[in-house]
């Protein structure tokens, strides 16, 4: 089991919460400790929309809950009551996040009986709002997310599961159960990308320059994860017509290897490019002027498609798969270059900033 930050903050928020309630003299500071649950998010700024989201349902549910309390009494039934119309207001509002802590402050407030109802349901409040402000505190000074490292790293080790991956494809040396195995991985490996690259975004920048810096940043790992997306459909498409490739003419079969291996070598290096770790001389790829050009590779793919007609081999060379792999590697190159030049262009804006760190924990 991996104990991670975000299980860290949520014992420590509740610790703080129940410590405010106690030294506050607050009855069932317990409730505080539960609304601190609720209120841990993997982000600083989705902490900030919580807060003033359950701000608002707390205020509904405790309305709601002083309101069947004082015409209806605190039978069981006007709980249930009294939460159904919780329940449908804050969906109706958008807050459906947070019915779980609103259904808690109209459950504590309803608990309380006497003449003193309407002072320990401000109480009971009060003590769930607490609960909510502690875990943004503890989220905000305790160990604060720091997304950008842990996106470029996840980005990088998929970039390189996939580079692996797609080497041994295209030289038939992978086991097809192995790489079928693999590449449902890969794409769950993608989700969670996905996922990091929103917390990253959401993620504020306080100041004017660090604003533009940023916006920059979001463009390059857009691109990244979209030209890791391009390079994964590569792998896809050679394994699924792996049986077609080994089909193909030898010279064929050698240029799209030795196309791909250049693309996948270009690829490696950008992650070096970006990181600062690439010589400047190398920023011009050697060999670059001799590679064959996007319109020589369909030439010779329709030269070969003439040439199997000729000869009939129809059987053993089938261009509409191979159509597919090469579509997808096209694709793939497009995308690269495009990667290079939102690199140059953030490192012309930004150059001076470090960004070494990126890989320091990979290692």
């Amino acid at each position: 089991m991996k104990l991670g930050a975000r299980i860290l903050k949520t014992g420590l928020a509740i610790v703080f919460a129940l410590y405010i309630a106690d030294l506050l003299n607050l009855p069932s500071p317990v409730f505080a400790g539960i609304a601190a649950i609720f209120a841990i998010q993997p982000s600083i700024y989705r902490s900030y929309l919580t807060i003033l989201e359950q701000v608002q349902s707390n205020l509904i549910g405790a309305a709601i809950a002083v309101s069947f309390g004082l015409f209806f009494g605190h039978h069981y039934v006007a709980v249930g009551l009294a939460a159904i119309i919780t329940i449908s207001i804050v969906i109706r509002l958008g807050l459906e996040n947070c019915i779980s802590l609103s259904l808690v402050t109209v459950i504590a407030i309803l608990e309380v009986h006497g003449d003193d109802f309407l002072t320990f349901g401000l109480i009971r409040f009060v003590t769930v709002l607490i609960g909510v402000l502690a875990a943004f505190v503890v989220n905000l000074v305790f160990l604060p997310p720091h997304y950008e490292s842990k996106l470029f790293q996840a980005i990088n080790l998929l970039q390189d599961e996939i580079i692996r991956w797609t080497r041994l494809a295209v030289r038939q040396a992978s086991e097809h159960t192995s790489t079928k195995k693999s590449l449902r991985k890969l794409k769950d490996h993608q989700l969670k990308i996905n996922q990091l690259f929103l917390f990253y975004k959401e993620e504020r920048s306080y100041f004017k320059n660090k604003k533009h810096a940023k916006a920059r940043k979001l463009v390059v790992y857009r691109q990244m994860i979209t030209t890791s997306k391009k390079s994964l459909e590569v792998l896809q498409r050679l394994h699924l017509h792996e049986n077609e490739l080994s089909k193909l003419p030898e010279q064929f079969h050698i240029m799209i290897q030795e196309r791909l291996d250049f693309l996948l070598t270009y690829h490696e290096q950008l992650f070096l490019k970006y990181t600062g770790k690439l010589k400047p001389e190398h920023t011009a790829w050697v060999g670059q002027d001799e590679y064959l050009q996007r319109n020589e590779v369909m030439d010779i793919f329709a030269d070969q498609i003439a040439i199997s007609r000729e000869n009939d081999e129809d059987e053993e060379f089938s261009s509409y798969h191979l159509l597919h792999i090469l579509s997808r590697i096209l694709d793939y190159e497009e995308n690269l270059e495009h990667l290079d030049t939102l690199i140059m262009a953030y490192q012309n804006h930004h150059g001076d900033e470090i960004k070494i760190d990126l890989e320091e924990s990979i290692f």
